[in-house]
């Protein structure tokens, strides 16, 4: 399994140390906050300081896979708005984060971002949808994948469990986006559990990508969810992406928890070898 780490989750050291301690670990990649890079403007990264990320992930023998929590920065934006000005403005980010994407070398992007995507007033919801129609157009002119990401009603009113974003996938009908599944948000907000839900919509090319956090919202292993079962269905339907690390609570630090969840879900690997 190709498992990458939620560079957020020690975004406290330099991004070479990052690339560093994920290589170190036994991490396979990767997968970026745009936001840990520039608090500011991440999508405004010069030409010199993409390449300068991309090799020093290749210098510590890793990679940047994949990109998240992708309109945290800058302030103000939405892809429900009907204030013009707001939404070019989050269009253009968009669209300038798919091109950062490629140039990391990533493959993917994961589109949270829950406090932007928030539905109040009718045609918000289209707006949102056309948002991804977007995105996905950029996403296949780059060559990389995105990804709307499901999260539970305590995050978001809007794409809160994988079947409703598969339907807006499908009737998008672009390849190059998909939907994923956040196994913290599956546990919180969906009837069924993940691995039914992961032999429902992988062997269909909905899902394009998994998040591993257990549901009280700390990395796989330190709580009351079981990732054997995840992997052993991932296994058997034949999955072959990324999946990412990513918790929100970091017990008892940072880098711990990384190295926490690494252990844990190699582990369960070897058992099922």
């Amino acid at each position: 399994m190709r498992i990458s780490l939620c560079n957020e989750v020690v975004r406290d050291l330099d991004f070479p140390a990052q690339c560093a301690l994920a290589a170190g670990l036994g991490y396979d990649g990767l997968e970026v906050a745009p936001f840990t890079l520039d608090a500011e403007a991440p999508h405004l990264l010069p030409a010199s300081r993409r390449a300068e990320l991309r090799r020093a992930a290749a210098e510590a023998g890793t990679t940047i896979t994949s990109l998240h929590w992708l309109l945290v920065a800058p302030a103000g934006l939405s892809i429900t708005t009907a204030e013009p000005a707001i939404r070019a403005r989050t269009l253009d980010v968009m669209e300038r984060l798919v091109a950062l994407t490629a140039d990391l070398g990533g493959a993917l992007l994961v589109h949270g971002s829950p406090g932007q995507r928030r539905v109040e007033t009718d045609g918000d919801a289209a707006r949102a949808e056309e948002a991804m129609a977007r995105a996905g157009e950029w996403a296949a002119q780059h060559g990389v994948t995105y990804c709307l990401e499901p999260l539970d009603p305590g995050q978001t009113n809007w794409v809160t469990n994988v079947a409703e974003a598969a339907a807006i996938v499908r009737r998008i009908g672009n390849p190059a986006l998909r939907t994923m599944l956040d196994v913290c948000s599956a546990g919180n907000g969906e009837s069924e559990a993940v691995p039914a839900l992961l032999e429902r919509f992988i062997p269909t090319g909905d899902v394009a990508h998994v998040h591993l956090n257990d549901r009280n919202r700390r990395g796989p292993g330190q709580g009351k969810d079981r990732f054997g079962p995840v992997l052993s269905t991932l296994r058997r339907v034949g999955y072959g992406g990324f999946c990412a690390v990513e918790p929100f609570d970091y017990v008892p630090d940072g880098p711990t928890s990384a190295a926490r969840a690494i252990g844990y879900l190699r582990g369960l690997e070897e058992m099922m070898a």
